[in-house]
């Protein structure tokens, strides 16, 4: 039943609402929430415990005008369903659909895309300065998680909040769970604070606050003078916030409508900036997901029976499982083997190793750069850190990259899931940069696994190698140990590829990482049209095999394949390798040059859709491989 829902069709219509209706309309859009994404796959946990949270703000604030900050946005659902996003909830994260996080694109209630953690308050205090520039009179208000706030960038926004000098409203959504249990003494300052507090607590806290709010004649800031006085003595985070000199109220109950209104409507007239803290628990209203909100951070579809939730079976094995297996077994046969993770432990496949090798692995919250200067000083004691991050993720720590790694040349290990096109989590989350931004370092060597015995075995390359190695693997299904080609067998060497079938003629696919698959695929569609090409499993985008750039002066026309960005990519560093090759020779071997035809990703942002539905998009399915085979053979047959 939608009865409320069904009339809601802007935020404006809340205001004919009672809080008893809005009460009851939370429970419509949890359960809307939960039907769509048990088709559609997603975000659940997060989006179900900000339901009432969402309400009370869109009865406040004119999200028109004003301007609501998301932090991270995966939890903004219940918000898109209330911005006449409802009817296009059915295409959730679908091609042609609506994105599962904020997207200016689709809505004016959104300022800006939001995929990453700990962008809220240094982009509001922007767009508050802004205001003061522009003399506007918008409210500014930041909705946070546990977890983002004690990210580095957020910390170094709540240094810099001083600088506004008007209304700035940070909500803090205290839930006490990122995608697994938040890390550090921050969180766990926060989580004794709200083990402290009964919900009889919430509810005397809530009541003071309101009794404190002004009345008519009354200013606000003289009102907060009165409130924080009451506050002194007490044992919460307002010791933390007021020692920034952040005005802090709470915590109180984030479920509660009715108090939730009257404290933005009050605390939202307050001209300086401030923090309201509240309590939800990630998962309400679905009881699997609040038993287990990290099972239903982000999940596929699925359907319940009798109670018991049943996932959609999935088509095979996953590069990620293959990956954790593989770093559990060389753990095993290595002591100096560590791993660290940014808040993604159950994601990046490391739950298994911390199940092993507890006192060995380290969750550092989301903190990438924390993350890999860790990494740093283990390796400088002779340990191996294996750094395990979202390829979209360790963007984030680039500089510790090369400051504290690539230039000390030190043996970390970056594993780089989620690289290339990741479906329907979109351009926030697509991989498509790591190549680009890790090959300029010196030092570093860039390697991609075509399947998961080469997983095993680039694992033992990276752990044998005295410098920086990143090891980068998509979002998808390994093949099966039996379709692995021939020659991915062979151990890793440095710079080294290796040739998985052997061609008559002079067309050469040259394809990187798991994207090998779709290559082999093509070279049996075109062999059925007697098309005999050769394939090579490149393994390395830094170093560049010589042995390719010596086929490309044996008159081969090479065709490079891979799940990255076509600039700055494997096929860009070989056509460098090219160039280089014929300042060498004086351009000697000109005369015997074939042909170099780039597919990647283009200079573009891939928009949502399923992963096989975008590799296509991008040039490098097998059915796109085959196209570019044929009309490079015809330029050839035209030009001879």
């Amino acid at each position: 039943m939608q009865e409320l829902l069904n009339k809601i069709k802007s935020p404006e219509d809340l205001q004919s609402l009672s809080v008893k209706d809005l009460t009851d309309l939370a429970s419509e859009i949890r359960e809307y929430i939960t039907d769509s994404v048990s088709r559609s796959g997603g975000h659940l946990a997060s989006s179900l415990g900000v339901v009432e949270l969402v309400i009370a703000m869109h009865y406040v604030f004119d999200f028109k005008r004003d301007k609501l900050l998301w932090d991270v946005g995966h939890q903004c659902y219940a918000h898109k369903i209330l911005t006449g996003r409802k009817e296009q909830f059915a295409a959730l994260r679908q091609r042609g659909g609506i994105s599962g996080f904020p997207n200016p694109a689709e809505s004016v209630y959104d300022p800006f895309y939001v995929g990453h953690a700990g962008t809220s308050i240094a982009t509001a205090i922007g767009m508050a300065l802004g205001a003061q520039y522009n003399k506007s009179d918008e409210k500014i208000v930041v909705l946070i998680g546990d977890a983002s706030i004690v990210n580095g960038l957020s910390f170094e926004a709540l240094n810099n909040l001083g600088l506004v000098k008007r209304q700035l409203l940070i909500v803090l959504n205290d839930n006490s769970m990122a995608i697994d249990v938040t890390q550090g003494a921050i969180a766990k300052f926060l989580s004794k604070v709200r083990l402290s507090h009964t919900y009889e607590d919430l509810r005397r806290t809530t009541k003071n606050i309101i009794e404190h709010l002004p009345v008519i004649g009354k200013r606000m800031d003289e009102a907060l003078e009165n409130f924080k006085k009451t506050l002194r003595m007490a044992i919460t985070p307002s010791r933390l916030f007021e020692s920034l000199n952040i005005p802090y109220f709470g915590p109180v109950d984030g479920h509660d409508i009715g108090s939730l209104i009257q404290l933005f409507g009050a605390i939202s007239n307050l001209g300086r900036p401030a923090i309201l803290h509240v309590y939800t628990k990630k998962g309400k209203g679905f009881t699997p997901a609040g038993e287990d909100p990290r099972k239903f951070h982000s999940t596929g579809p699925f359907v319940e029976r009798n109670g018991e939730i049943a996932t959609l079976p999935k088509n095979g094995r996953s590069f990620t499982e293959a990956f954790a297996d593989a770093l559990v077994a060389l753990a095993d046969r290595d002591d100096r083997v560590v791993a660290i993770t940014a808040a993604m432990p159950d994601g990046t496949g490391l739950t298994k190793f911390r199940d092993k090798f507890g006192e060995r692995c380290y969750d550092v919250g989301i903190a990438e750069s924390a993350a890999v200067d860790i990494a740093a000083g283990l390796a400088k004691q002779g340990r191996k850190p294996v750094v395990c991050i979202y390829s979209t993720f360790l963007q984030r720590s680039y500089d510790q990259i090369f400051q504290e790694v690539a230039l000390q040349n030190l043996p970390v290990i970056f594993c780089i899931d989620r690289s290339g096109v990741v479906g329907e989590d979109g351009p926030t989350h697509h991989g498509m940069m790591d190549i680009g931004f890790l090959r300029i370092l010196p030092n570093m060597v860039l390697a991609a696994p075509a399947n998961e015995t080469e997983v095993r075995g680039v694992l033992d390359f990276a752990v044998g190698v005295d410098r920086p190695v990143a090891v980068r693997y998509p979002r998808d299904i390994v093949p099966d140990s039996g379709d692995e080609p021939a020659g991915c067998q062979l151990p890793f060497e440095l710079g080294k590829s290796v040739t998985v079938r052997r061609g008559g003629g002079d067309i050469v696919i040259v394809a990187l990482g798991g994207i090998l698959t779709e290559a082999v695929k093509a070279a049996d569609i075109l062999a059925g049209e007697d098309i005999d090409v050769t394939v090579i499993n490149a393994r390395f985008a830094k170093p560049i095999d010589d042995s390719i750039v010596s086929m490309f002066y044996d008159k081969k026309n090479i065709i490079t394949v891979e799940d990255h960005s076509m600039a700055c990519g494997f096929g860009s560093a070989l056509l460098e390798a090219v160039a280089r090759r014929r300042l060498e020779k004086g351009g000697v071997e000109s005369a015997n040059a074939g042909r170099i035809t780039v597919l990647g990703g283009p200079d573009r942002f891939v928009k949502i859709g399923s992963r096989k539905v975008q590799l296509d998009e991008i040039g490098v399915s097998a059915r796109r491989i085959v196209e570019t085979a044929r009309a490079v053979l015809s330029e050839k047959i035209r030009s001879e």
